[in-house]
């Protein structure tokens, strides 16, 4: 049986769904390919590795934006299966594009809010890591109960993961990254791999947002803690 814990996240999205233009290659694999790569959501749990051809160890990405940095990662990493989670139709038909070019048997995609995929859909101890990209910082104050990672969210999160499993979270947002950092060490399931922050890691490819972040003298904060036995 799957206990959820928390039982009553909050009701609050962490997300709009923003209209965005979609191209005609975009539109183009939204009507033929979702299918083929999409897990569609239902409100019950749903066995993941049942949509992969080999069972290998599971990582999930929240928000991959246009999928280009997450579709890499599953090239450089065929042992491993890869579910990324996005509600941004343009990014949506992007990334679908590219796994079809790319004949990527080992990503999928889920085209729904993470909270409820993580509430519904996934089994305790399922996933090997979870990484969060550059999520939306919410940085007016009055918005910051709607930032996805708060302690109901990490304690949904830790639930699912595997022991040893890790949760990789990095932003721009130095504030946003440091309230994380509070939030993953006073959870007492979490340990740091690192003191305070992470180095970034090469298994984390360098997206077009981060490079221009570079050129204009931003930070990057990454955060990586694993599950402890």
């Amino acid at each position: 049986m799957n206990h959820d814990k928390p039982q009553h996240l909050r009701t609050v999205k962490s997300f709009v769904k923003r209209a965005g233009r979609v191209t005609k290659r975009q539109k183009h694999a939204l009507e033929n390919f979702a299918e083929l790569y999409t897990i569609p959501y239902q409100p019950s749990l749903i066995d993941l590795s049942q949509h992969f051809p080999k069972s290998q160890p599971l990582i999930v990405e929240i928000g991959f934006g246009m999928g280009d940095s997450l579709v890499e990662m599953a090239k450089t990493l065929p042992e491993k299966n890869f579910i990324g989670i996005e509600i941004h139709e343009p990014g949506i038909g992007n990334i679908l594009d590219r796994i079809h070019h790319d004949t990527l048997t080992n990503l999928k995609i889920m085209t729904y809010d993470a909270v409820e995929v993580f509430k519904r859909c996934i089994t305790n101890d399922a996933l090997d890591g979870i990484q969060i990209f550059f999520p939306d910082p919410w940085h007016k104050k009055r918005h910051h109960k709607r930032r996805l990672v708060n302690k109901d969210f990490t304690e949904l999160m830790v639930s699912r993961l595997k022991q040893n499993g890790f949760i990789h979270f990095a932003s721009d947002w130095q504030e946003y990254a440091e309230e994380v950092l509070v939030l993953f060490e006073q959870n007492d399931q979490l340990q740091n791999k690192f003191e305070g922050f992470a180095p970034r890691p090469e298994t984390r490819p360098l997206t077009k947002f981060e490079k221009r972040g570079h050129a204009l003298k931003h930070g990057v904060w990454d955060i990586i803690f694993t599950k402890k036995f």
